[in-house]
């Protein structure tokens, strides 16, 4: 049984690239004292890395999940980021939105906002706000990539420095205190450095599993981000570096269905 419940562990983390000690508790119907023996046991091994409340995959790794698979996974999470991150934004902003599942809830959350101007690589979130009549859309050219559907490279870098925004509605394929918000991709994670520096205020946005986990490309330090929301099944102690480092940490509330 010890041997079974520790492979489907690993299958389990290998599969979402972030586990959680309460999930794995409910799962296997074990105590949090079990769970931590687990999670002890693998990371002396090299499956995985303990972060707080759970664990995420070990060390630096450069393959993303499908944009189809993080459609789903977390998405209720990934709602309530997007309806607390538009509250920050104001009738009238000029708002840039990163590509990401997590930064189409924001793209949604911001259907009632008056007046806005959004520019974009991501063929996704441009769609979403062209459904609102009083808003102005660009979108960046480039590359498109296929699943992601979004814009990098060259051209969308040379188009985004005629560009100044309010605001950045930043994606994050991993963040912590020691390496900041890395991604996966490289040359979307190009067009983000350009998109921080084009940007008054950086909004980053990351669900619980983003804590801990390195990507291959940095995109930002922490300390260049303004304000980081996320959801309530972050751990408090995974926000306190990051409040140390100044940033305004905000954990979005469960939406009652």
């Amino acid at each position: 049984m010890l041997e079974i419940r520790r492979s489907k562990i690993i299958d389990k983390i290998t599969d979402e690239r972030m586990v959680k000690v309460t999930d794995l508790m409910k799962d296997f119907r074990v105590s949090m004292e079990t769970i931590r023996r687990d999670l002890h046991y693998l990371e002396e091994r090299g499956y995985l890395k303990r972060v707080y409340g759970g664990a995420v995959v070990h060390g630096l790794y450069g393959e993303e999940p499908s944009y189809e698979r993080r459609e789903i996974i977390n998405f209720d999470e990934k709602r309530a980021i997007g309806v607390k991150a538009s509250e920050l934004v104001n009738d009238g902003d000029t708002v840039i939105i990163d590509v990401g599942t997590t930064c189409l809830e924001v793209a949604k959350g911001l259907l009632r906002k008056k007046n806005l101007t959004v520019i974009t690589n991501a063929m996704p979130i441009a769609l979403e706000m062209m459904s609102h009549g009083n808003c102005r859309v660009i979108v960046l050219g480039g590359e498109l990539r296929s699943g992601e559907l979004a814009t990098s490279g060259s051209m969308a870098a040379e188009q985004l420095q005629f560009f100044y925004a309010n605001k950045l509605m930043l994606g994050v394929g991993g963040i912590s205190p020691e390496h900041g918000v890395t991604d996966y991709h490289l040359e979307e994670s190009k067009t983000r450095r350009i998109m921080i520096d084009r940007a008054d205020e950086v909004i980053a946005v990351a669900d619980y599993s983003k804590f801990g986990v390195t990507a291959m490309n940095c995109c930002c330090p922490i300390g260049r981000i303004s304000t980081l929301v996320t959801d309530w099944s972050t751990p408090a102690q995974a926000l306190v570096p990051h409040r140390a480092a100044g940033i305004e940490v905000i954990s979005a509330p469960r939406i009652s269905s």
